[in-house]
């Protein structure tokens, strides 16, 4: 059981998981029974999802970028069927907020693609941050009424719509295509469109899917459950802000953001998410 793993396994199970080895792997690697490494990562995913509440308020951000970044659970959405249950299977969809000067990481919300999910993804981000800020998304529809709400109109948004380029996908091509126009937009209040941009964000793809096993394309490491999939995330984004250094910076997201004094270890991560 998970609650009675020693301590140095239980740091080396975790610290494996959030950079990026799988389940099996880990069991080879530590001779943790790969359900052991399962019910830990669960465990400590959700308490890191309580912990990242905690302390992911009051923030000064001036900026924001917003993204979703895709996944499923079980199956890909054109092999769920009827029989399914659908809130639980399929395409899954993480809404992630990225402040790009610190690139923090205030909030994320896992789960489908819906206007409900997006307003309350919003909502969230809303009552973490200090002050009026800027935000920039992509042209997804749901954002400007659910930023609109969830702002009370004290915020400044713009949209940036890439257009790309008319290209055959060919045969066995993986890569988008390029991008051929980038348009500027703004919705709410008055936003600065040359700062306005959604390239941190997506660039924070990268690190997820490297990072978090569950999102390697292309594998069957892709979770099975939506409970395992939202602690997965929740880990990967306690880790990335209070623990990863982040190699521009030379900090953590969180001590750039003035969040925490210190860069944690994955020791204190597990403290403060038991706590």
């Amino acid at each position: 059981m998970s609650n009675v793993l020693p301590r140095a396994k239980q740091i080396a199970v975790i610290s494996a998981i959030v950079e990026g080895v799988s389940i099996r792997s880990i069991e080879r690697m530590t001779g943790v029974h790969r359900d052991t490494v399962m019910r830990l990562m669960v465990k400590v995913g959700q308490a890191c999802e309580k912990l990242l509440d905690r302390v992911m308020v009051d923030l000064p951000c001036v900026e924001i970028e917003v993204d979703e970044i895709w996944g499923y659970v079980a199956k890909k959405q054109k092999n769920v069927t009827l029989e399914d249950n659908m809130a639980e299977v399929g395409d899954t969809w993480t809404f992630v907020a990225l402040d790009p000067e610190t690139k923090l990481i205030p909030c994320f919300r896992t789960g489908k693609r819906t206007a409900h999910n997006t307003r309350l993804f919003c909502e969230d981000l809303a009552r973490r941050l200090r002050n009026r800020t800027q935000i920039t998304s992509d042209a997804v529809p749901a954002y400007a009424d659910a930023i609109d709400r969830a702002f009370d109109c004290q915020v400044d948004y713009a949209q940036v719509i890439k257009s790309y380029e008319p290209e055959d996908a060919g045969s066995g091509r993986y890569s988008p295509p390029r991008v051929s126009e980038v348009e500027k937009t703004a919705i709410i209040g008055n936003p600065d469109l040359e700062m306005a941009s959604t390239s941190h964000v997506e660039r924070s793809n990268l690190s997820i899917r490297m990072s978090n096993r569950r999102m390697t394309r292309l594998t069957n490491a892709f979770s099975k459950k939506l409970e395992n999939h939202k602690a997965a995330m929740a880990l990967h984004f306690a880790n990335y802000n209070l623990c990863r250094v982040h190699r521009s910076l030379r900090v953590t997201p969180a001590l750039a953001a003035g969040v925490t004094d210190h860069v944690w270890t994955v020791e204190e991560l597990l403290d403060a998410a038991a706590a």
